[in-house]
């Protein structure tokens, strides 16, 4: 069981790595100037990553409760499955929504 965990574990954060890649992706794939693609394609996982890092982070520095944080992972995830699609991979989108929620669903009722 053990072990399912420490996989569940691994696969949330490639999960969560990955949300941040679609994000730079939507950002550097916009079709506007080169300071709008970079402010999005930087800032958007900039402040995803300071944001998970603040609230929903093993160790944050403002806790929320376990419920209020799959909730917040569930937007986070859908916003990067948005993202994706937006972008024009409309397949990575969908495959991505289904592991990530699949995976969030099954770190939330194992308590990982």
């Amino acid at each position: 069981m053990i072990i399912f965990q420490y996989i569940l574990l691994l696969i949330l954060f490639l999960v969560e790595l990955a949300t941040l890649a679609s994000f730079t992706y939507w950002g550097f794939s916009l079709d506007k100037g080169i300071f709008l693609k970079v402010l999005c394609g930087i800032g958007s996982p900039v402040s995803i990553a300071v944001f998970w890092g603040m609230y929903l982070a093993p160790k944050a520095n403002f806790p929320v409760s376990p419920f209020l944080q799959f909730i917040l992972k569930v937007i986070i995830f859908t916003l990067a499955t948005a993202a994706l699609f937006f972008s024009g991979r409309n397949n990575l989108a969908a495959i991505f929504l289904g592991v990530s929620i699949l995976t969030l669903l099954l770190s939330y009722l194992m308590k990982v």
